[in-house]
């Protein structure tokens, strides 16, 4: 009768082992969440079962041990030890202890043996909220890494070297925690290594030693790595002995470990040590080309009890694994793998990724489009193998999917957190939130409505003419832009967006985008005190090249400090939001705001040389009063629809306003624009600016400045096309005759 054996996992990096077992004439238990999995096809016996849930495979695995005994249960390149123990301690099979397993897993738990047992190891804390994260970074010091302490594949891991990165990797490596717990430690500079050992009868045997390639900054992702090691025998020697420490550390008795091992300037320290076989291609491909050891029949042969066979290498090639990294987009069509397969030296290639699928820039070790592994008597046939390989596969990706508003829409659902949709179209009709978040107050009327008054507007085209190349720059304050688009202000990363972003960083993609774009982005002010400082300290990193607009704050020195420090950022103006008398989310902070007299403002605006902005004009009234009031320019706007519902829309009384005012003072508008055509009717009706919030709010969080550049110049490009179609030369040349209202109340041409 056929002994069994359980292989917990089923997934790609377990196919090796649990075909390795068939090969040696056990019958093949394997379990995975995913009945699909590669490796079930090749099982004896399927049993869909989570790897990470303990009590369900022990209760499986108990209820076959009674159907055919079970002779030895592991698992390789899968943090699964914990399982694998559990099964073994509860069927008195070869394994270590359950808590030395936990260890083994669990990263806190991990440097806590390390430190106890003197093993060479970064120092660390304990985090569970983004307060213990700053904490913990204030108190360890910059380079820092964020981990979740649950997971593997280098998913949520990321380099944290300033204040204002670290919301956004706390946000990250939460996400990647299944238990929400988190680690941060002290960066470890230097080589790295990663070794695979066998233990029997608590003796250690070190098999592969290899180099690990880790690129793409702040994240850690293998990109490859080289068996045998290039590293000197005494640095290799080094960190074996510091792995050995860490084995004991962590009373690995008998089974597998895989370590990654840092050499850096003050010796070996352990990064990660884990009681399994590596993943990554090693153990199961690299290992067994380089040496001629079969490291997965070791494994089985220990996991069942009995003295793993021959360790010494039969031969030294060198054997390397290079990842298939691409370029983001949607796969069109992958070709040239068998032609690949054929070039001397290729050993095998697996490509993760088919047609249809969305491909990111790699954040960690499961976000690679492919491997390559090869085989060569030294390392530069090897490399030369896999070089002719990647000429020879072409995984082609849509090229508007690169950089496309679809792709940043995609981008941006996943970090917003069903938070906003990011819709095709944001009009106000399908909002995931209202206020707190990116929707409109109330029934959302007033946000609605700002997108429904742009469409009494359609467009007379003037198509006789030699203009084929208009130029849309406009000069504001001095500053010629490449557009009158501008960014609105957004503050609320956390309030509004689900904490999409860190707050900086946010601010930074705004302003960057819009630099790169050619033109500027107004910064706001939020209900937390000190938020300004945000916006502004973006602006100042840019030269000052951006607007901040502050609420109106009950206390004027308020308001007169927060333009201080907007004239010691080099701002290009300073303005006021003055609709935010009654915000939601002010008074959620207990910020005092209120209306601001004739005499206030006044007050406010001679205080400075800098031009002053009042936003959330939407009378004649208002308007004519901030002309009095000495004000450079005025923002028509309802504030995106977040103060005041059944509010009319900000093209509903732009016409009127434009006609009261122009001349007197300078006109900007937003409220519901969303492309080029928006944009010319709004400059046909006399605004000189416009601005946008919240798709440039989606563009910052799905594709951060590159997002935003992209979306503006997109704008500017369909600008470009409505004036080529209505005979515009300049943004002077928009006239009012170019639209048709369909409003009869207007007194606009029809």
């Amino acid at each position: 009768m056929k002994k069994t054996i359980m292989v917990i996992g089923g997934g790609l990096l377990q196919v090796p082992a649990i075909q390795a077992a068939k090969k040696m004439g056990f019958q093949v238990i394997v379990t995975d969440y995913n009945e699909h999995a590669m490796g079930m096809k090749y099982a004896d016996i399927p049993i869909v079962m989570s790897t990470r849930d303990v009590q369900g495979s022990v209760r499986v695995a108990k209820s076959q041990n009674e159907i055919t005994p079970i002779s030895g249960v592991l698992t390789v390149g899968t943090d699964a030890s914990t399982t694998v123990a559990a099964v073994a301690n509860t069927l008195n099979l070869p394994g270590i202890k359950f808590d030395n397993a936990e260890a083994a897993t669990n990263k806190i738990k991990m440097r806590m043996r390390f430190k106890t047992h003197n093993v060479p190891c970064p120092n660390f804390l304990p985090v569970w909220s983004l307060a213990d994260a700053k904490r913990a970074c204030q108190i360890l010091g910059f380079p820092l890494v964020i981990k979740p302490t649950d997971n593997m594949g280098a998913r949520g891991v990321s380099r944290i070297d300033s204040k204002g990165q670290i919301a956004d990797a706390f946000k990250l490596a939460k996400a990647a925690s299944p238990s929400g717990e988190l680690i941060i430690e002290e960066y470890m500079e230097g080589e790295e290594l990663s070794i695979d050992a066998v233990v029997f009868n608590d003796e250690i045997t070190f098999t592969g030693i290899a180099d690990r390639i880790i690129e793409y900054p702040p994240y850690f992702v293998e990109t490859g790595h080289t068996m045998p090691s290039q590293l000197s025998r005494e640095k290799q020697e080094e960190a074996c002995e510091v792995m050995r420490k860490g084995i004991r550390a962590l009373g690995i008795s008998i089974g597998c470990a895989k370590g990654d091992i840092k050499i850096t300037k003050h010796g070996a320290m352990i990064g990660e040590l884990a009681a399994r076989l590596s993943g990554g291609f090693m153990s199961a491909y690299t290992y067994p080309l380089s040496s001629g050891v079969d490291l997965m029949k070791a494994a089985i042969e220990v996991a069942v009890g009995q003295e793993p066979g021959n360790l010494e290498p039969l031969h030294d090639r060198v054997a390397i694994e290079r990842a298939l990294i691409t370029k983001p987009g949607i796969v069109r069509r992958i070709t040239g793998i068998e032609d690949a397969n054929k070039i001397p030296g290729i050993a095998e290639i697996f490509i993760n990724v088919k047609p249809g699928d969305t491909v990111i820039v790699p954040r960690s070790n499961v976000e690679k489009a492919g491997h390559i592994i090869a085989v060569a008597d030294t390392l530069e046939l090897a490399e030369e193998a896999v070089r002719r390989a990647k000429e020879v596969i072409a995984i082609e990706v849509f090229e508007e999917a690169e950089l496309s508003m679809e792709a940043i829409r995609v981008s941006a659902r996943e970090r917003f957190k069903k938070t906003c949709y990011a819709c095709k179209t944001c009009d106000g009709k399908d909002c995931a939130s209202g206020v707190p978040g990116m929707g409109g107050i109330g029934t959302g009327a007033s946000f609605r409505r700002n997108t429904e008054s742009l469409q009494n507007f359609k467009i007379n085209t003037r198509l006789i003419h030699d203009v084929t190349e208009p130029d849309t720059s406009a000069v504001f304050f001095g500053n010629r832009l490449s557009m009158p688009i501008m960014a609105a202000p957004i503050t609320g990363m956390g309030t509004n967006m689900g904490s999409a972003m860190d707050e900086l960083d946010y601010n930074i993609a705004v302003v960057n985008g819009c630099l790169n774009a050619g033109t500027v982005a107004f910064v706001g002010d939020g209900a937390t005190p000190d938020k300004y400082k945000i916006g502004l300290q973006a602006l100042s990193d840019a030269r000052g090249m951006g607007v901040p607009v502050f609420k109106p704050r009950s206390d004027n020195n308020e308001v007169l400090a927060r333009i201080r420090a907007a004239e010691r950022s080099g701002a290009l103006a300073v303005g006021m939001d003055i609709d935010a008398v009654v915000f939601k989310t002010m008074k959620m902070k207990n910020q005092s705001v209120g209306p601001k007299s004739l005499s206030d403002l006044r007050g406010l605006i001679s205080s400075t040389s800098l031009p002053f902005v009042l936003k959330g004009i939407m009378t004649v009234r208002d308007a004519s009063l901030a002309v009095e009031a000495g004000a450079h320019a005025i923002i028509v706007s309802n504030h995106g629809g977040r103060v005041l519902d059944q509010m009319a829309g900000s093209m509903d009384v732009l016409e009127e306003i434009v006609r009261e005012v122009k001349g007197n003072i300078r006109i900007m508008i937003d409220g519901g624009f969303r492309n080029g055509v928006d944009i010319l009717k709004a400059l046909a009706l006399g605004a000189e600016f416009i601005l946008i919030g919240r798709p440039v709010a989606i563009a910052a969080v799905g594709m951060g400045a590159r997002g935003v550049s992209y979306y503006l110049n997109t704008i500017k490009q369909e600008l470009e096309q409505a004036m080529i179609l209505t005979g515009c030369t300049g943004i002077a040349d928009i006239t009012p005759d170019i639209v048709r209202c369909l409003n009869v109340k207007s007194s606009l041409p029809v």
